[in-house]
């Protein structure tokens, strides 16, 4: 009875979080679009980093509970189902286009990423405040980028929604706090459940960052992505989850390290090698005259997370 209590509690921690971010996202977006911030910046910004304020709360609440390898986990596993898992199915789906900025700029820039994660990693296996300084850099950085790309119009903007009231000011930052609360209540319960799920089963930290909880802060961009595939308007899908990478790295990560140090554990270096190879996998797989992730791309990256899974399961546990 007291797993499927553990369970019920992950469930209802994954619900928090997600309502949160939704929340949060809102109010925020509302806000910056009544101090007169573009639609394309809100996306690029606000939303984005709604996605990954899951990750974000769950991984500092891990780090600062002792469980790093729920953390790192989190994050390297997020990552990895984002682009073989909700790509793979999106494409399965529907083909889709990829924007000339993402291949020539994005897609480069993840590989980048996660290269000087794992080394921050490899540095006595602890990435500590500076490690967290050298990410939010990069992180001030890559927010940098955005705008510029915003500015030159390199990437499709998506036509403002009509507002045909404007909410109180109160009201939205109401919103926020409100958000802000969920986010942190569904990160320490997500924590706490997965700890006894995973020494329930038998399973390492590790394993359960890397799967369940992954999946579960990973959900927000699984919905949307699918949902946008089959209403054959996923133009912009691999864009965004590749975007949602960078941040879950730079600003998740970053942010964790600068409030407690984040144990980067030997085990994490194949999960880190696999994250670099569904990003070179993906850069592969769209390189062609359409500039498409086409629906056997889409099979060659289930059958990748496929193979990956068999992998983990058997060798992780405890």
């Amino acid at each position: 009875m007291d797993i499927l209590l553990q369970i019920v509690l992950l469930i209802i921690g994954f619900v928090l979080l997600i309502k949160g971010a939704d929340i949060f996202v809102d109010g925020a977006s509302k806000i910056a679009k009544r101090l007169g911030v573009p639609m394309l910046v809100i996306g690029l910004t606000i939303v984005a980093m709604g996605t990954s304020l899951p990750e974000a709360a769950v991984s500092i609440s891990a780090a600062l509970k002792g469980s790093a390898d729920i953390a790192v986990g989190n994050v390297v596993g997020s990552n990895i189902l984002n682009v073989l898992l909700i790509l793979g199915i999106s494409a399965v789906i529907t083909p889709l286009a990829v924007q000339k900025c993402t291949v020539k700029y994005e897609i480069p820039i993840t590989f980048a990423v996660i290269i000087i994660f794992a080394l921050l990693g490899l540095n006595d296996g602890v990435i500590g405040i500076w490690g967290g300084i050298i990410l939010w850099v990069l992180f001030l950085g890559y927010m940098g980028y955005l705008f510029w790309i915003s500015k030159t119009g390199q990437v499709q903007e998506e036509p403002a929604p009509e507002d045909d009231k404007k909410e109180n000011v109160f009201k939205l930052i109401l919103c926020i706090i409100v958000g802000i609360a969920l986010i942190i209540l569904g990160s320490n319960i997500s924590v706490e459940a997965a700890k006894k799920i995973a020494s329930a089963f038998g399973m390492s930290e590790r394993l359960i960052g890397l799967t369940i909880v992954a999946l579960g802060t990973s959900l927000p961009e699984l919905v949307t992505s699918v949902i946008a595939a089959i209403r054959k308007n996923a133009d912009i899908a691999i864009g965004n989850i590749i975007g949602s990478n960078i941040f879950n790295i730079l600003f998740v990560i970053g942010t964790s390290a600068l409030i407690t140090p984040v144990v980067y554990q030997s085990a994490f270096i194949f999960d880190t090698v696999v994250c670099v190879f569904s990003t070179i996998l993906l850069f592969v797989l769209v390189l062609n005259k359409k500039r498409k992730l086409n629906r056997i791309g889409g099979i060659i990256m289930l059958l990748a997370f496929a193979a990956y899974l068999a992998y983990l399961i058997p060798t992780s546990m405890v």
